[in-house]
């Protein structure tokens, strides 16, 4: 069972509002709403619990009644503190619930895959968080307003929500929060202090939290966007498919693993690159940006970008299945080929279509790995790389 936590017991001065920056519309309803309803959509949440200010517990109570169609909800009393807020919270998350999500009510246009994807992770790793990569440089300044150093930009991730965790481990940690008379930024900083790794999931910038009048213009631009996207998808056709081919190559070499669909396969040598040189996914991931015209991995994971260095292209290929997503497209079925003399790989094939299936969210029919020799002719022939085709397609999102 996954429960979601929807904090929205700030007053956000910010904002120079004269009602809570949550009731303020957002397109046709107000920026709670918008959260509520993404989340109750995704078919991996059971229930919702609503964090609100005291003295808004009705109002937001009388709201979520107003839509009668969404997943079983709460509603509890925050406190002066958001982490205070959360543990109220964690008194009525139903004991049955394996999985907690905590998101900040101010974030509105949070995506489903976005959601669904924390989700995935944190039920793997125990610990997930939304992020993206910062673009601008930071500097560290000091009180007199002078710069005392410049972190590597390669290693800074802005942080969102939602976060997700074990119920166990979430508990864990608020209880040792308490204990030691803790106080956190987010949630992720108390599991921290567990000693538990928090895997970061790539998230999206369009993510953002309504905190000022200006993040609210953005918010209304993304929306409107949003809304013209759709429009445009209804009138190109709901029943639109499109094509692509990808190829990838790379040589096989001594001291690194050999991953291919993301199953780590026995062998002497390993795939040389940037990422885990995942030969199968690259194509893969070029065929479906290619079928929905959108450059290839070069263009939007660069191997000049250390970010990517070492990368699972599992990640990365869920990230891609997002931007096709987000131009309206989902995956109907790929059919790729790796062209390999050694090792033999039947027996992992199985386990590639799986792990392929799960991180482009369809059923594993729609996937279709094979895998061929070239009778000892040519790079591949002769052992000195793997190469893979593939061929995607994509239809219209409804």
């Amino acid at each position: 069972m996954v429960t979601a936590i929807i904090v929205a017991a700030g007053r956000g001065k910010r904002m120079n509002s004269d009602i809570n920056k949550v009731f303020i519309l957002l397109g046709d309803q107000p920026i709670l709403l918008h959260s509520v309803l993404t989340f109750s959509a995704c078919t991996e949440v059971d229930n919702i619990v609503v964090v609100a200010a005291p003295d808004e517990v009705e109002d937001v109570e009388s709201l979520l009644s107003t839509l009668p169609e969404i997943k079983g909800w709460q509603v509890v009393a925050g406190g002066c503190e958001r982490q205070y807020s959360i543990a109220n919270a964690l008194k009525i998350v139903p004991q049955s619930t394996d999985l907690i999500l905590v998101h900040d009510g101010a974030r509105p246009l949070v995506s489903k895959p976005c959601i669904n994807r924390v989700i995935q992770v944190a039920r793997e790793q125990k610990a997930a968080v939304a992020a993206v990569a910062v673009k601008d440089t930071i500097k560290v300044v000091d009180e007199h307003g002078s710069v005392i150093d410049t972190p590597a930009r390669n290693t800074l991730w802005s942080i969102q929500t939602p976060q997700g965790f074990t119920a166990e481990l979430l508990r864990q940690a608020y209880d040792r929060a308490e204990k030691d008379g803790y106080l956190g930024t987010d949630d992720a900083s108390l599991v921290e202090r567990l000693g538990v790794d928090v895997k970061i999931v790539v998230g999206s910038y369009d993510n953002i939290k309504v905190t000022t009048p200006e993040d609210l213009t953005i918010a209304e631009a993304l929306i409107k966007q949003e809304d013209t996207r759709c429009n445009n998808k209804k009138r190109e056709g709901e029943n639109m498919i499109r094509f692509g081919m990808g190829y990838d190559v790379h040589k096989l070499v001594e001291g690194r693993k050999l991953i291919l669909g993301g199953v780590e396969i026995p062998y002497i040598y390993g795939l040389d690159g940037h990422s885990d040189a995942d030969v199968l996914l690259h194509g893969i991931k070029d065929a479906l940006l290619g079928a929905a015209a959108l450059g290839d991995i070069g263009r939007h994971f660069p191997d000049t970008d250390m970010r990517y260095k070492g990368v699972s292209s599992i990640i990365l290929l869920e990230r891609v299945r997002e931007i096709i997503a987000e131009h309206g497209y989902i995956v109907n079925n790929i059919d790729a080929t790796i062209v390999a003399e050694r090792p033999k790989l039947a027996s992992y094939i199985p386990d590639m279509n799986q792990k392929i299936a799960e991180a482009l969210q369809v059923e594993v029919g729609q996937i279709n790995v094979k895998a061929t020799t070239t009778e000892g002719l040519g790079f591949a022939g002769k052992g000195a790389g793997i190469a893979a085709y593939a061929v995607a397609s994509i239809v219209k999102n409804k």
